[in-house]
C-alpha cells in the first residue's frame, strides 16, 4: 500500500481535532512563562520572536517526522519545567540568556549521549507496565481535576463545557472532547472571557552565541536535563506504551530529540522533548476508537506548530487573550478517557496493583525531593515495593 494510500484510510475528522485541541492546551499552557523570561533577560522583540519560532520549527518537523516514520502518534512539545528554571533563572539575574544557550547545548548534547548508547531505552524497558499506566495516571489526574479547581474562575465557560462532555459522552463519545472545545470557545466569547488582541508580526530567527561560564552554565545544564528527562521523556515514553504504542523504538526518539534541541538552540529555543500531557490527548481513544488510526492527530498538530512559528509574531500578541481557566479546564476534560484507561490498566495487575497505586499517588502528589520530580519519585517507590513484594511472597 502506497503511503499517501495508508493516509487516506487512517485519517479521520475526530484525529485531525484532537491533534488541534493537543495544540491549544499545549501552547496556552506556558507560552505566558516564555514571555516574562525573555522581558526579565531583557530580550528584544526579535529576539522573543526567535526563540518562539524556533521553538514551534523544531517541535512541529519533529512531530511530522517521527509520526510519518513510526505511523504513531509522536509529539513533541518544549520542556515546561525546563522553561519554569529559565524564567526563575531570568527573574534572579542569576545567568545571562547567552548561558541560557549554552546550558540547552549542554543538555542537548547529554540527551544524544542517552540516546545513542541505548542507555535511557534500557532502563525505561524494564519498567512494568502496571507502574507506566500508573505514572501516566498519576501524571494526568491533576489535570482533570483542575477542570473543576478552575471552575470558580470562569464559572459560566467551564460549566458548559463540562455539561456538554457529560452530554456528549452519553449521546456522541467521539465528538464529545471537539464539542467541548466549540462550547469553551463560544461560550468564553459571550462570557467576555476573551481579552483584546495586541501585536503581530512574522516569526523570525535570530543566531544567538551561547556563553559558556562553567559554574552559571553547569549549574543550569543540569537541572534542565534531569527535569527534561524525569517530567516529559520518562512520562512520554509511558504515554506511548500505556496507549499500546510500545513497538516504538525509545533510543531514536531520545536522541533526535536532542538533535532538534540542538540545532535549535543557537536561535534561542529551549529543550525540545517527547510530549507528556498533550501527547495522551493526541494518542487516547478520544482520537479514535482504532490506535492504528489516531497517528493523523500529530499531523495535523505538527502542521500547525509550523504555521505557528510562520506567524509566532501574532502568536505572541494574542498571548493575553486566552482564558486560563478555560485551556485548564480543556485540558482536563480532554485526558477523562486516557486517564480512566490507564488507571484500568495500571490496577488490572493483581500482584502489583498496590504497587501501582503507590506509584500513582505519589506522582499525583506533585512532591519535589531534593529537586527530582515525583514522576521519578513514583516510579522508584513503587519499584521497590513491588520488587519487594515479589520477594518476601
Amino acid at each position: 500500500m502506497s503511503a499517501s494510500a495508508r493516509l487516506s484510510g487512517d485519517i479521520s475528522v475526530s484525529a485531525l481535532l484532537a491533534g488541534v485541541v493537543a495544540l491549544i492546551v499545549s501552547v496556552a499552557s506556558s507560552i505566558g512563562l516564555l514571555v516574562t523570561a525573555a522581558h526579565d533577560f531583557g530580550l528584544s522583540p526579535a529576539q522573543t520572536s526567535s526563540w518562539l519560532t524556533s521553538s514551534y520549527l523544531a517541535i512541529g518537523l519533529g512531530t511530522l517526522a517521527f509520526s510519518w516514520r513510526f505511523r504513531a502518534p509522536v509529539l513533541l512539545a518544549w520542556t515546561t519545567p525546563g522553561l519554569a528554571v529559565i524564567a526563575a533563572v531570568a527573574a534572579s539575574g542569576q545567568a545571562s540568556f547567552p548561558e541560557v544557550i549554552g546550558a540547552c547545548v549542554l543538555s542537548a548534547l547529554a540527551m544524544i549521549a542517552l540516546g545513542v548508547s541505548g542507555a535511557f531505552e534500557a532502563v525505561t524497558s524494564r519498567i512494568p507496565a502496571a507502574l507506566a499506566s500508573a505514572l501516566l495516571a498519576g501524571v494526568l489526574l491533576p489535570f482533570v481535576l483542575g477542570t473543576f479547581k478552575a471552575l470558580p474562575s470562569a464559572p459560566v465557560p467551564i460549566g458548559g463545557m463540562v455539561l456538554v462532555f457529560v452530554a456528549g459522552r452519553l449521546l456522541f463519545a467521539r465528538w464529545a472532547v471537539p464539542a467541548v472545545l466549540l462550547a469553551g470557545a463560544l461560550l468564553s466569547v459571550l462570557s467576555g472571557e476573551v481579552g483584546s488582541l495586541s501585536g503581530g508580526g512574522l516569526g523570525t530567527l535570530v543566531a544567538q552565541t551561547p556563553s559558556f561560564h562553567p559554574g552559571r552554565v553547569l549549574g543550569l545544564a543540569l537541572p534542565l536535563t534531569v527535569l527534561t528527562l524525569a517530567s516529559q521523556q520518562l512520562p512520554g515514553v509511558a504515554v506511548l506504551r500505556a496507549c499500546g504504542y510500545g513497538r516504538v523504538p525509545v533510543s531514536p526518539l531520545i536522541t533526535w530529540t536532542g538533535v532538534a534541541s540542538l540545532l535549535s538552540a543557537p536561535f534561542g529555543a529551549h529543550t525540545t522533548n517527547l510530549a507528556a500531557i498533550t501527547a495522551a490527548i493526541a494518542a487516547g481513544p478520544e482520537a479514535h476508537p482504532d490506535p492504528a488510526r489516531r497517528w493523523p492527530a500529530c499531523l495535523s498538530a505538527g502542521a500547525l506548530y509550523l504555521l505557528l512559528a510562520l506567524g509566532a509574531g501574532w502568536v505572541l500578541g494574542a498571548v493575553g487573550a486566552i482564558p486560563v481557566p478555560v485551556v485548564a479546564a480543556l485540558a482536563g476534560l480532554s485526558l477523562v478517557g486516557t486517564a480512566l484507561a490507564s488507571l484500568s490498566s495500571a490496577l488490572a495487575d493483581e500482584p502489583w496493583r498496590e504497587a501501582a497505586f503507590l506509584t500513582l499517588v505519589v506522582t499525583a502528589s506533585g512532591v519535589s525531593v531534593l529537586g527530582i520530580g515525583s514522576a521519578v519519585w513514583g516510579l522508584v517507590l513503587g519499584g521497590l515495593f513491588g520488587w519487594a513484594r515479589r520477594r518476601l511472597g
